[in-house]
C-alpha cells in the first residue's frame, strides 16, 4: 500500500492598523504570498465606520478597540495583538510600518522556544518618525525612536517602499534593506465608470486626488483654485483622513460644492474603474517632514496604471518618475491662482496631454507589481 504523506502548508500572518478596506499594498502583499505557497492571515482593525470587507484569496481578522487614536490606542492595539499572534501557527510573520512592530517582533521571538522556522518580515511603507503628525511633538516622536532604536538592529529582513527611504533606515541603524515600490498589479482592460453616476456632465474634465484626506497634502488650495479655474472642470476626491469633514465644511463655506465632489472611502477594488474617469491626477504635498519629501504616494502609481496624466510635488521620488517617463509636470508653490494657471495650460493643451498618455503606456507597462514581486520571491526561496 503506498504511503501518504501530508505536508502542512506554510502559515503567514500579516499585521496592519488600518481597517483593510482601502489598503492595496497589504493585499498584493497577501496575493504574493499565497504565490509563494503560504496560507494567509491578514490581521487588522474593525471601526465602528468600517465598511464591510468583500471576500479575498485570504483570511482576514479584525480586531475592535476602546480607543480609536493616539497613544492608547497603538498601546492597546499591541497588547492585543501580541497575545493573539502568541496563540497562533505560523512561519512568517509580517510587520507593516513602526506601529505593528513591537508586538510582532515580540512574537517572533517567543515562538522560536517552538520547533520550526518562525520568519519575521519588516515593510516599511514609510518613514515612520517622518509624518508630518509628528511634527513638534518631542515626546511622542521620541517614544517612536525608541521603540525603533531598540528593535531596527536586530531585523534580519526589511523591505522599504522606495530607495529614499531604505537609504535613511540603512545610514540610521546599518540594515540592508530591499526595496519593495509601492506599486500596482498591472490593470487588463477596464471600462471607466458613467460620469452621470457622479451627477458629472460628459463634457467636464475631472480632476481626481485620491487617497487618504490628511494634513498638508495641499487640498485646501486645490479646492480654492477650482474658483479661479478657467477650464470646465470638476475636482473629485475620493478617500477619507483626519481632516476629511473638515474640508467638505471648507467646501461648503466657500460655495463650491459644485465644483468639488467628495466620494467618501472607496473599497480598492472599485477605485480604478473610477481612476480612469479622470483626465488629470493630482499628488500636491507640501514639503513639511522627511516623510512627505521622500515619498512616493500609492496614487501616483495607481494613475500610472490606469494613465491618467500627472501634476504632483517636485520631491525626489516622484519627479524621477515623471521626468524618465515625461508623463505629466510638477508644481513650484501651492496658491490657489497658481494651481488654476497650472492646471488649466495642462488641460488645454491636447497634443502635450496626448503625449503624456502614450508615454504612461510605457510607464504602466514598467510599474507593475508584476515585476515587483519577483524581489519577494527571492527573499523567500
Amino acid at each position: 500500500m503506498k504511503k501518504v504523506i501530508f505536508v502542512a502548508m506554510k502559515r503567514a500572518i500579516v499585521s496592519v492598523t488600518n481597517d483593510l478596506t482601502t489598503d492595496q499594498r497589504v493585499d498584493r502583499t497577501c496575493m504574493t504570498l499565497i504565490k509563494a505557497g503560504y496560507d494567509v492571515l491578514l490581521v487588522g482593525r474593525q471601526r465602528r465606520d468600517s465598511k464591510a470587507l468583500t471576500p479575498r484569496s485570504y483570511r482576514m481578522h479584525q480586531m475592535q478597540f476602546l480607543f480609536d487614536k493616539g497613544p492608547w490606542f497603538y498601546a492597546e492595539y499591541n497588547i492585543r495583538l501580541f497575545f493573539f499572534l502568541l496563540f497562533q501557527r505560523f512561519s512568517l510573520l509580517v510587520s507593516n510600518d513602526l506601529d505593528t512592530l513591537p508586538a510582532t517582533y515580540l512574537a517572533c521571538l517567543c515562538s522560536r522556544i517552538q520547533p520550526g522556522i518562525h520568519r519575521h518580515i519588516h515593510d516599511c511603507h514609510e518613514y515612520f518618525r517622518g509624518m508630518p503628525e509628528l511634527n513638534g511633538r518631542k515626546s511622542v516622536t521620541a517614544v517612536w525612536k525608541f521603540i525603533e532604536d531598540t528593535i531596527f538592529p536586530g531585523l534580519k529582513t526589511v523591505l522599504a517602499v522606495n530607495q529614499s527611504v531604505a537609504d535613511i533606515y540603512s545610514k540610521e541603524y546599518g540594515n540592508k534593506i530591499t526595496v519593495i515600490r509601492n506599486v500596482p498589479f498591472r490593470k487588463t482592460q477596464a471600462v471607466a465608470r458613467n460620469k452621470s453616476e457622479f451627477n458629472i456632465g460628459p463634457d467636464l474634465k475631472v480632476i481626481l486626488y485620491q487617497g487618504a484626506i490628511n494634513i498638508d497634502r495641499g487640498l485646501e488650495e486645490m479646492i480654492l483654485a477650482m474658483e479661479y479655474l478657467r477650464t470646465d472642470a470638476v475636482l473629485l476626491i475620493a478617500g477619507t483622513g483626519d481632516i476629511y469633514d473638515r474640508l467638505r465644511g471648507f467646501s461648503v463655506l466657500q460655495g463650491l460644492t459644485e465644483k468639488v465632489r467628495f466620494l467618501g472611502q472607496i473599497p480598492f477594488q472599485e477605485l480604478h474603474t473610477i481612476t480612469l474617469m479622470a483626465d488629470l491626477g493630482l499628488s500636491i504635498e507640501k514639503d513639511v517632514s522627511v516623510n512627505y519629501h521622500y515619498c512616493l504616494p500609492n496614487k501616483l502609481l495607481d494613475y500610472i496604471q490606469a494613465q491618467v496624466p500627472v501634476l504632483v510635488s517636485p520631491f525626489p521620488e516622484m519627479k524621477t518618475i515623471v521626468d524618465m517617463y515625461q508623463i505629466g509636470e510638477y508644481i513650484e508653490r501651492h496658491d490657489p491662482e497658481y494651481l488654476a494657471e497650472k492646471i488649466d495650460t495642462m488641460l488645454n493643451n491636447p497634443d502635450k496631454m496626448a503625449l503624456y498618455r502614450q508615454n504612461l503606456q510605457q510607464a504602466a507597462s514598467d510599474l507593475c507589481w508584476e515585476n515587483e514581486e519577483k524581489k519577494i520571491f527571492n527573499i523567500l526561496s
